[in-house]
């Protein structure tokens, strides 16, 4: 094995602080905290958070209450609330095909991808795409497809969806997402302006009469901002 082969795979195997075991305590803790969806505990901890941080952050990525920052002012959100956001889609079976919106770093994106047969992502942050998409390559997901663009507007062309998950805050439901979720698929998105001491988890359905819309949890994410860089 070369030295670049034997770093590739320390960093992705973990070690220390990124071990298998610490990923196993931080699923305990989740389930101490009323996650009990297993099958999305399977994948969390199969998923090596710690590749999707800085290397001078590995050692918090499993701390489960932590959202630590991953560069341009967005963080990576924490094993917690991705864990209660991935049940929430699931609840009613696993999907087939997710859109997320909001790539970020690429760690939700991969838990998805775990689970769903194909996840559209849309990140409006060309430099955090194509390094979540560098990571996601490496650890070689290949059921994932990415664009560029403004999350307010998802993914007509991939839809409709059966779930539809996003990982920054709007100020409203934007209603183009309303429209690319089929009819039985499930929408979990945080609500509320920036600078407000919390956000709403919001939990839209799509039935043939409509959209049913419910808040499950106070939340806090950075904004979902309009265009791309």
């Amino acid at each position: 094995m070369n030295s670049t082969t034997e770093k590739f795979a320390a960093k992705f195997q973990g070690s220390g602080m990124t071990s298998d075991r610490t990923r196993a305590r931080m699923i305990d803790a989740l389930r101490a905290k009323g996650v009990k969806n297993e099958q999305v505990l399977k994948v969390m901890a199969d998923v090596p958070r710690h590749a999707f941080v800085e290397e001078a952050l590995e050692a918090r990525a499993y701390e489960l209450d932590k959202a630590l920052p991953i560069g341009l002012g967005q963080t990576i959100s924490t094993p917690e609330i991705v864990a209660i956001m991935t049940e929430l889609i699931c609840e009613h079976g696993v999907p087939k095909k997710v859109l997320e919106i909001g790539t970020g770093c690429g760690y939700q994106t991969a838990i998805l991808a775990k689970l769903a047969k194909e996840v559209y992502t849309v990140e409006r942050i060309a430099p955090l795409m194509d390094k979540a998409r560098r990571t996601l390559r490496d650890l070689r997901y290949f059921n994932i497809i990415f664009k560029h663009a403004d999350g307010h507007f998802g993914y007509a062309d991939g839809g409709p969806y059966d779930a539809i998950l996003m990982t920054a805050a709007a100020t409203h439901v934007p209603p183009e997402l309303k429209l690319q979720l089929a009819v039985g698929g499930r929408m979990v998105l945080p609500v509320g302006l920036a600078g407000q001491e919390s956000q709403k988890l919001y939990v839209i359905d799509r039935s043939e009469e409509g959209f049913v819309e419910k808040i499950v949890h106070d939340v806090r994410f950075v904004p979902l901002v309009s265009g791309t860089v």
